[in-house]
Parts: structure tokens; C-alpha cells; sequence
């Protein structure tokens, strides 16, 4: 029998009830049982019929000091717990000990235009926004604010992003990048520009993802989540061969000096391309340039999507215009073939 007040979001059971302003309140019972729902919805109740229940009393205590800590505990079991991490450090230091209560539409969107004059682009202020945005979803549902906030911060937009920019290098600007790099890390730009990995799948590679009988490297904890391969063509089978492994490291690419991955590389990258005479290039640049070269080579924007794992075909159809000397030769290809044909020649000769 259905219970009034009750119903479920995914496998999660919520509550719906009438708070002391007359307003109805909708909270989480944090659990796939249905009786914990139903006595929480009692309890509250309960609390609202005897005047215990003040949300606005309960609520003020709440800063975003204190919602930034519950969430950084939250998010650790995440995957995207180490770019999380910086950007709850960045609004922790931002928002500090201002009230919840207080956080608005205004308030978030004048922290946009801030972001964008003094130090971010679009894309990064999206960051910023969306992990906001979840915070205080997160912060509703551990009952820290009303449903009134929570509808104020949902209004606030992502910006307009300008993704345009391809920057690639020739192949001979691939050379001098490689000429020019440190011997540690000549390895780990070669990875880069013929695997399209990104810099941390890079940097914190393990040997036992790497088989070299088999010619392919095994990543499992990719952006996106999914598992994929990565085919190991002759040149990185060459410089993966070329590696010292020690036993008593996991890591392909490691500080020799600890014994851990590298987690900082972009002094030495930077240094590479200024000596090479590259200028307007990033290390996730280098994945533009392997995709890039791969498609003018003749390979294809399916197989591509799958070595870069996108989730979706269109961001990989961004690198599509590149594929053009490759689709006018397949043409030429059946050009010729035609032509070939006795009966196909008369039409041509009419």
C-alpha cells in the first residue's frame, strides 16, 4: 500500500511534507528502504505539529566554510576527486564564512564576471559553476538550506564556451619538440603525440596497463569512466622498450628521486617549445596533434573517437575538416575504378 508523503528517486526513498510556513518540503532518507522513509517522514511531522521543526533557525547556522568541508569528504570517493579538490579550495577561499542563506542569483553571477576578468576562461568558470551548483544541491538534500535557495543557485547559467581552438603541430614542428625536451621527459611527449592520451593518464600510467606482446595500453580510470585501449604503433613500442623499469615502482614515467609519478610538468614542457621555437602550444595540445595527424594519414573519425574515448561523435567531429585530402583520395580511388569498367567507359566516351 502507497504511503502518502512518500516517494522514490532512483533507488533512494524521499519524503514530502508541509513545513511551518506552509510551504511543502521534500528531503532524502539517505537510504533504498522504504520503512526509514516512512519514519522519518513521522518525525518530521511530528516536529513541524509541536513547533520543533525551524528550518529557518536550523539553516543560518550554515556557512559555506562548512559546506565546502562535507562536500570535499563527499567527493573524495569520486573520480574527478583531484581537479574537484583544487576548485573547492578556490570557492572555500572565495565564499568563506558567508551564510548559505545568503547565496543568491546575483551573488554567483557577479563571482562569474570576476573569474572572467581577472584570471579564468569560460570553460573554467563553468567548472566553477557546476561544482556550485552541485555543492548546494548536495546541501539541500543534507537539509543545510530550503528549497528557496536552492532554486536561486539553480538559476544561474553556464557561459557560452568558445571551443575553436585547434592548435596542432607538423610534423616536423613534432621533431624539434622531441629534439628539444629534457631526456626525462622526451618519453612522455613521444607517448603523448602517438597515443592522444591525456597528461594524466600520461603521467600516472602503470606497467601493468602497458602490454607490449599484445601492442596495446589498458586504461581504466579515464575521464569519462569507460574503459578503452590504446594501440602501441612501432615508434612508442620503440620508446616504451627503451624505458628502465624497476620493479619496485608501478609507474612507466616516474621521479627517480622519489619514486612517485610526476605530477608537474609544465616548466619543463613550456622550456621544450620555447626552445623548439613553438609558441600558443599546451601539453593537452599534443592530443590536437596526434588526433590531426592521424586523420590527415588516412585513418577514420569512428576509430578516432574510440582511441581519444569522446563520449560523443561530436566532439570528435572538430577534427573532421582535417580528414578532407583523405576523403578526396578515396574519391579519386573510385574514380579510377569506374573507369576501369568497360561498360562505365562507354558513358564516359558518349
Amino acid at each position: 500500500m502507497a504511503t502518502k508523503g512518500i516517494y522514490k528517486r532512483g533507488n533512494i526513498w524521499w519524503i514530502r511534507f508541509l513545513g511551518p510556513d506552509g510551504k511543502i518540503l521534500q528531503k532524502t532518507s539517505g537510504s533504498h528502504k522504504k520503512r526509514d522513509a516512512e519514519a522519518l517522514l513521522a518525525k518530521r511531522r511530528n516536529e513541524v505539529q509541536e513547533g520543533r521543526y525551524t528550518i529557518a533557525k536550523c539553516i543560518r547556522k550554515h556557512s559555506f566554510d562548512e559546506l565546502a568541508d562535507r562536500y570535499d569528504i563527499f567527493v573524495k570517493k569520486q573520480r574527478s576527486y583531484s581537479s574537484k579538490k583544487y576548485i573547492i579550495k578556490k570557492l572555500k577561499a572565495q565564499f568563506r564564512n558567508i551564510p548559505l542563506v545568503k547565496f543568491n542569483l546575483a551573488l554567483l553571477e557577479q563571482f562569474q564576471t570576476d573569474k572572467l576578468k581577472t584570471e579564468c576562461k569560460s570553460a573554467t568558470v563553468n567548472r566553477y559553476t557546476a561544482t556550485l551548483k552541485h555543492m548546494f544541491t548536495k546541501a539541500f538534500d543534507w537539509e543545510m538550506i530550503s528549497e528557496d535557495t536552492l532554486k536561486k543557485i539553480r538559476k544561474v547559467k553556464q557561459l557560452e564556451e568558445n571551443n575553436k581552438r585547434l592548435r596542432y603541430l607538423s610534423s616536423e614542428e613534432c621533431q624539434a619538440l622531441i629534439y628539444s625536451c629534457d631526456d626525462y621527459l622526451k618519453p612522455i611527449v613521444i607517448t603523448a603525440l602517438h597515443s592522444g592520451m591525456r597528461k594524466t593518464e600520461i603521467l600516472k600510467l602503470k606497467w601493468k596497463q602497458v602490454d607490449i606482446k599484445n601492442s596495446f595500453i589498458l586504461l581504466s580510470d579515464t575521464k569519462s569512466g569507460k574503459r578503452r585501449s590504446i594501440p602501441i604503433n612501432e615508434t612508442l613500442y620503440t620508446t616504451l622498450k627503451s624505458i628502465e623499469r624497476r620493479l619496485d615502482i608501478p609507474y612507466v614515467f616516474f621521479n627517480p628521486e622519489t619514486g612517485k609519478h610526476y605530477n608537474d610538468i609544465k616548466k619543463a614542457f613550456n622550456r621544450a617549445c620555447e626552445k623548439a621555437g613553438i609558441s600558443d602550444y599546451r601539453f593537452h595540445d599534443n592530443r590536437h596533434t596526434f588526433a590531426s595527424q592521424l586523420l590527415m594519414g588516412g585513418g577514420d573519425l569512428v576509430a578516432l573517437k574510440e582511441i581519444l574515448g569522446h563520449a560523443d561523435i561530436k566532439m570528435t567531429l572538430r577534427y573532421s575538416h582535417l580528414a578532407s585530402a583523405h576523403m578526396r583520395k578515396a574519391v579519386n580511388i573510385l574514380d579510377s575504378k569506374l573507369k576501369e569498367d568497360s561498360t562505365v567507359q562507354l558513358l564516359y566516351n558518349s
